[in-house]
């Protein structure tokens, strides 16, 4: 399962023309692993690839668009998020 991807995401990005998005899915960048997220090659990824930098703040690049999983999160619910290593 690549990471927490619904078919309702998908077929709102195919409405929004997201060819983008839908083909760095069909390339399983990112893998879903059971309690953390891996990348093909079986490494652990710290940090999801649309997160961006401007050089003060993370941001997400794809906000407006992002999956159900994304908008139903937790800030600091996970270890990659920032925040969870705040006490």
């Amino acid at each position: 399962m690549v990471a927490y991807v619904t078919s309702e995401d998908i077929a709102r990005w195919e409405i929004e023309g997201r060819q983008d998005i839908i083909a760095r899915l069909g390339r399983n960048e990112v893998i879903w692993a059971g309690d953390r997220l891996i990348d093909p090659s079986g490494a652990k990824v710290t940090t999801c690839v649309y997160l961006g930098w401007n050089g003060t703040t993370c941001f997400c690049e794809i906000y407006e668009t992002r999956p159900k999983v994304c908008r139903d999160y937790v800030p600091g619910s996970s270890e990659l998020c920032p925040l969870y290593y705040e006490e």
